[in-house]
This record gives C-alpha cells, sequence and structure tokens, in this order.
C-alpha cells in the first residue's frame, strides 16, 4: 500500500512571515521619512524650546589703518532689531508690523522704496484676513469666475498681481498702513529661521521702548550690530568699499563657507577682496532649559595695514581740486596715483571732488607719457640705438593718414632730445621701422609686427595689462583695432588707452630701472588690537613687494632714458624741457625730479575738440623713492577757455606735498575737525602755460 506523500507548509508560512516584516520595515521607514524631512524643521523648534538654545551675536570687523597708524575705516556699536521668519505666520507677521509703527521712524525715502510687488503682495494677503468689504470686493472684481476656474492657483495669482496698479495702492493707505508695508516687506525679505535685520542704528530710547513689548512680538529681538564709519570723510572711501547683505546670486557660495543668511559681508573693492580676512569670530549665547545664560566670547575680525598715507592723500585731494579751473569739454576728472618704485606699495590714489574709482576702472589715451617705452622697445628691438638721430619735421605722404608732426619742428634730435623735447616723429619712426615701412612705395612690410612689437613692450611696464593690484576687478585698457597708419599714433599715446594706475605703474618701472613691481594697498594682516587707543596686533600675515617682471632693456638704455626724462624738468633756455617751467625759475622745487609730459587729442561726439593732459614723474632723480602719474582727461583747448599745463601743476605740487610730509609730518585732519574738506577751486591758481 502506497502512502499519500503529506505536503510540507512551512515554507509558504516563512514567506507570509518574511513578507509581514517587509511591509512592517516600509512602514516605519516611510513613517522615519515623513517625520525628518517633512515635520523636521517643526520638531526641531520644539526639541530647541525645551533644550539648549542658542543665538549667534555678529563680530564687528576689522579695522583699517593707514601706513602711519591712523584708523581710517572703523565701527560704530549700534542697536538693531531683527525679525525671524517662521513658515506659515503670515498673520503674525502682519500684526507686529502694525504694531512697531508706533515705534520705528519710517522715512518718506523708506516708504518711496517699496517696489511694487511688494505693495501688491501686501493688499491680496490683506485682503485675504477682510471678510467683507470694499477692498475684498476690489480683489474679487480683478479675476472673473470664468477665468478663475481655468487657472491654476499660482497663474490666479499672477493674474491678480498683474491687474493691479501699485500706485493706487499706495495712495489708497494712510500713513500709519504705508508704514506698516515697509516694515512687512523688511520682515519677508528674511530668510526662514535666521534674524534679518528690519531696523538699523535704534536709538537707546527706542530700544528700552521696544525691550518692553519683545515678548508680545514673536520673532524680535534686539541685536548689537557694528556699523562701518570713516573718520576721514570721503578721503579715499570709494577703496575702502562697501557692506551689506549677501548678494542673492552668492547665497549659496557664502553658505557653504559657514556665513548665515543674514550675514552683513563685503560687497566691494578691499571690503570684498579682503572678506575672510576683516570677518569676525560670532559669540555664541546659550540659555539652557532653566534659563542659565553662558556666552563664548566673539572675536573683532583681522586689521589690515594700509600703504595709504591719508595725511598726503587730504591734501593732494585739494591740490586736485584747486587746480582743476578753466573750461572742460565733458564732466571734470583728474586722478592721482602714488606709489614707492621698489615695493610697489600705493600712497595715495586721489581724484577731483574725492571721485577717485576711476583711477583703476577708467581709462584714457595717455599722450606723450607713454614714449619712454617707446623708446625703450625701438632700443630692444634694434632698430635705434644710444644717440640715433632723426630729422623731425611734419610727415604728409602716408596715404589715408593724417599729417603727423610734433608740437613744433625741431630738425635734428636723438633719442634722449626726443624725450627731453617730446617728439612725435621720433616715436613715429621707430613705429615705421618696426613695421619695416618704405616711405617711397608706401608699403608696409610687417605692420602687425610693429603692433605686436610696441603692444609687447608696452605691456612689460603695465600699459595695456592688468597691474595686479589687490582689488577684486581693475580694467586692462582698451587696445584698438591694428590699422595700417595707426600705429604710428600708437607710438605716441594717442590710439590705446589706458588707467591712470596703470600709467602709475609705467612712471614707477622706469624709476625701478625696469623691475615693475605689484602695486600694494595692504602692506600687513594684524590681529585686532584690544585697546581703546588703537595699537597694532600681532602680524598675522606680512606681504613682501612682489616683482612682476622685468622689462627686456638693460641698466645702459634704463639710465639713456631716465636722463632724458630728467632733462624734461632740469634743462631750460632753447629747446629746454618740456616742463622745465614747472619745476624750476620761480617755480624752483627742492628735490631733483624727473618727468614727461603727455598731451593727447580727444573730441566729443558732436565734435568738440579738446585734450587729455597728463604727466609721470619719480624722485628724487638719483635714488626714486616714489613715483607718481597725474591724469586731467577732457580739457577744452585754450580758445574754448582751457587751461594748460594742469597735470603739470598737479604733479608738482603733489611730489612738494610728500618731500613736506616727509620733513615734517602732520596728522590727517579728521571729518569732525574739518570746517572745509575741500578749498575753493578758484583761488590761488598759477596761470602758467605750457
Amino acid at each position: 500500500m502506497v502512502r499519500e506523500r503529506r505536503k510540507n507548509h512551512i515554507p509558504f508560512r516563512l514567506n507570509v512571515l518574511f513578507f509581514g516584516v517587509f511591509i512592517l520595515f516600509s512602514v516605519l521607514i516611510l513613517r522615519l521619512g515623513y517625520i525628518q524631512i517633512v515635520q523636521g524643521e517643526s520638531y526641531d523648534l520644539m526639541l530647541s524650546s525645551q533644550e539648549e538654545q542658542t543665538a549667534n551675536v555678529d563680530a564687528p570687523r576689522g579695522l583699517m589703518v593707514d601706513r602711519y597708524n591712523n584708523v581710517v575705516v572703523d565701527n560704530d556699536l549700534q542697536l538693531s532689531l531683527t525679525y525671524t521668519n517662521t513658515p506659515n505666520n503670515d498673520l503674525e507677521r502682519y500684526e507686529i508690523a502694525h504694531e512697531l509703527i508706533h515705534y520705528l521712524n519710517i522715512e518718506d525715502d523708506d516708504i518711496e522704496s517699496v517696489n511694487a510687488r511688494e505693495w501688491k503682495d501686501y493688499l491680496l494677503y490683506k485682503a485675504t484676513i477682510e471678510e467683507s468689504g470694499d477692498l475684498q470686493d476690489r480683489v474679487d472684481s480683478l479675476v472673473t469666475s470664468e477665468e478663475g476656474n481655468e487657472l491654476e492657483d499660482d497663474e490666479f495669482y499672477q493674474l491678480q498681481l498683474d491687474r493691479l496698479d501699485e500706485n493706487e495702492i499706495m495712495e489708497s493707505f494712510d500713513r500709519d498702513e504705508q508704514e506698516a508695508v515697509v516694515i512687512w516687506a523688511e520682515m519677508l525679505s528674511g530668510y526662514n529661521y535666521s534674524p534679518n535685520r528690519i531696523a538699523r542704528g535704534l536709538t537707546q530710547e527706542e530700544a528700552h521702548q521696544m525691550a518692553e513689548i519683545l515678548h508680545d512680538l514673536p520673532g524680535t529681538d534686539i541685536m548689537r550690530d557694528a556699523e562701518r564709519i570713516y573718520p576721514y570723510g570721503e578721503s579715499f572711501r570709494r577703496y575702502f568699499g562697501g557692506t551689506g547683505s549677501i548678494p542673492a546670486e552668492q547665497i549659496e557660495n557664502y553658505v557653504g563657507h559657514g556665513y548665515e543668511r543674514s550675514d552683513v559681508v563685503g560687497t566691494s573693492f578691499l571690503e570684498s577682496y579682503y572678506e575672510d580676512v576683516l570677518r569676525g569670530e560670532k559669540a555664541v549665547m546659550r540659555t539652557d532649559a532653566e534659563g542659565n545664560v553662558t556666552t563664548d566670547p566673539g572675536r573683532r575680525g583681522n586689521d589690515l595695514m594700509l600703504t595709504i598715507d591719508m595725511a598726503l592723500q587730504q591734501e593732494v585731494e585739494e591740490i586736485i581740486n584747486q587746480e582743476m579751473t578753466g573750461n572742460f569739454i565733458a564732466d571734470r576728472e583728474a586722478y592721482v596715483v602714488m606709489m614707492e618704485p621698489d615695493t610697489g606699495e600705493v600712497l595715495t590714489v586721489a581724484g577731483y571732488n574725492g571721485e577717485n574709482l576711476g583711477a583703476t576702472t577708467s581709462t584714457f589715451e595717455m599722450g606723450s607719457t607713454v614714449k619712454p617705452a617707446t623708446v625703450l622697445a625701438g632700443y630692444h628691438h634694434g632698430v635705434i640705438d644710444h644717440g640715433t638721430v632723426v630729422n623731425d619735421s611734419p610727415i604728409t605722404s602716408i596715404p589715408g593718414t593724417p599729417t603727423i608732426r610734433s608740437w613744433q619742428t625741431m630738425g635734428y634730435v636723438n633719442d634722449v632730445d626726443a624725450i627731453r623735447r617730446s617728439s612725435n616723429i621720433y616715436m613715429t619712426e621707430i613705429a615705421m621701422r618696426l613695421a619695416d615701412y618704405n616711405m617711397s612705395t608706401n608699403q608696409w612690410g610687417s605692420l602687425g609686427y610693429s603692433y605686436q612689437a610696441l603692444r609687447n613692450h608696452y605691456a612689460q611696464f603695465g600699459l595695456g595689462t592688468e597691474t595686479g593690484i589687490d582689488l577684486p576687478s581693475e580694467s586692462s585698457g582698451y587696445i584698438g583695432n591694428s590699422q595700417s597708419g595707426l600705429v604710428l599714433f600708437l607710438s605716441f599715446g594717442q590710439f590705446d588707452t589706458y588707467t591712470p594706475m596703470q600709467l602709475a605703474q609705467m612712471s614707477a618701472t622706469v624709476a625701478n630701472d625696469g623691475k615693475r613691481m605689484k602695486p600694494r594697498l595692504v602692506k600687513e594682516i594684524r590681529e585686532p588690537s584690544t585697546d581703546e587707543e588703537y595699537d597694532q596686533g600681532s602680524v598675522v600675515r606680512q606681504f613682501e613687494p612682489e616683482v612682476l617682471n622685468t622689462v627686456d632693456n638693460s641698466t645702459a638704455d634704463f639710465e639713456r632714458v631716465q636722463l632724458g626724462m630728467r632733462q624734461v624738468v632740469a634743462t631750460g633756455g632753447q629747446g629746454g624741457g618740456t616742463a622745465y617751467s614747472y619745476f624750476n625759475g620761480s617755480n624752483q622745487v627742492s628735490y631733483e625730479a624727473a618727468a614727461k609730459t603727455g598731451t593727447a587729442e580727444v573730441e566729443t561726439q558732436s565734435g568738440v575738440r579738446g585734450n587729455n593732459q597728463t604727466m609721470i614723474a619719480y624722485a628724487p632723480y638719483d635714488d626714486p623713492e616714489v613715483a607718481i602719474a597725474v591724469v586731467v582727461p577732457n580739457v577744452a583747448l585754450d580758445s574754448s577757455g582751457g587751461r594748460q599745463g594742469i597735470a603739470n601743476h598737479i604733479a608738482r605740487e603733489s611730489l612738494s606735498a610728500y618731500f613736506d610730509l616727509k620733513e615734517d609730518r602732520v596728522n590727517p585732519q579728521r571729518e569732525e575737525d574739518e570746517a572745509e574738506i575741500y578749498a575753493d577751486p578758484e583761488e590761488g591758481v598759477e596761470d602758467d602755460i605750457e
């Protein structure tokens, strides 16, 4: 008899068990994910409210100090009102804004700064909390029910926005409501869970009044803040840079480096370039469940020891404003850059009426100040030698090119004479030889080579290339198209354009026997001082002078060019130097200088003609310690009331100020001690003509 085989049910039961366990684990994982992702923020808030709470207190930024230990950028401690956004708190925010109008001073400019979208958003939100009334009816009439049925929520809202008139909205609110919108918009501008400053510079009285009601205003707090102040007013102010909220397009980058979204950062120039140095370490305040508070002290940011001489900066600014008389064919501008030739340390960057940013951002045709570089290019490429003679007479025979002449017909001149007397023809001859130009057949043998040879050599002096200065950005100049004939104008500075900083670097490079130094505005980084009276902290980093390149010329070549520049200011009489009258005779100076004058013809779009006046110089001639570049663009012609020699006057007086301060150092004038920062530009100006 065959027994029936009994079926085994154990594998089936195990499968059911495993499946049940899988379902349970899946439900658990989904639940954990929901709690962590969807409800995580709310649980974090609950946990932080029951356990230890922490708050970060901003630390002041580091100071900026000039080369003689004068604090030029300081901090002024102030109180700010902050608001921390949390999700789904629209009604709370609305009510707080209306309460704060009784405590904050809202100006007309604040109301005008509210943008159209903010006015519209406010009105639409207000309509949602009013069950009935004119406002609700007005909003309901913006979109018909038929239109609404066909639109998604975001499309519906956008259509409402499009059909609202912001001007009508603003005028429909009374003054209190307009002020509430200002506060409401500031509150909205912050990020969730991050304190956002909605009012700065609170007085002690305002702070005390609000401190009494903060417990009734969820999310608000009073924070100690630091505002940048400038003891010397507008002097060098533009290059110190600005601070402000993190730009929206850089938020993720800053957050990735440990910043909070509400942090204040450097937004331009030195504040931006040295952000990681100037940024302080925040203090951390911890409050436990019993209300006990402990604080980890913060630390002010490190200090920048600048190369700038603030006393010299102020004197040069005053000199510029005194000299800027006569007519101009465009807005008045003038720039002075002074630096140490052997270190690259920038002593002053000054401008007319304090507007000095053009020294690194604006470019100009510089005229004859580029001629020393042209002569050195001629030596390097072997088209001229020491003592080479050229007949300076007008050139009229080049097709398609205007007549080229010097400011006077000079006859036979050598290389030193060409610099001393400023011969355009000599420079033109160098360019033609580089281009292998045949004047009898009017053929250019190697036009491109001439352009490249000159521009390559100019770049070794910093012309047409970035100088390397420690700023976030600078202009590298404008390089024109390489067309026949125009290379001749390039050779004497009336084609490509350069910045005043580039011209100053060229001046310093000539003075430094061909070593081009990297310009610096910061010489040291130091730990913050703890004294009330500023005392230097320990050195964190010291920047050593940096040679960017050495020009491809011999020492003898430079000595030859330097001799010509010395004769520009030291040789008088018939055929004397173009700036002799500005540095000798009745204008005798106490130092020996070398210089090169420059004038470039310019014309406005409407056809009004004028000129750019420039000068480079350095002193003392035998052991240079300061180099200067002066650029005064768009001076009207003599016949139109223009004044010649402005750049020469400014260069002479600025160099004299440098040596006077070296002999008798005085402190710069603080803004509160100064009755008038700038002198009357119409007083005390000589009327010398070049």
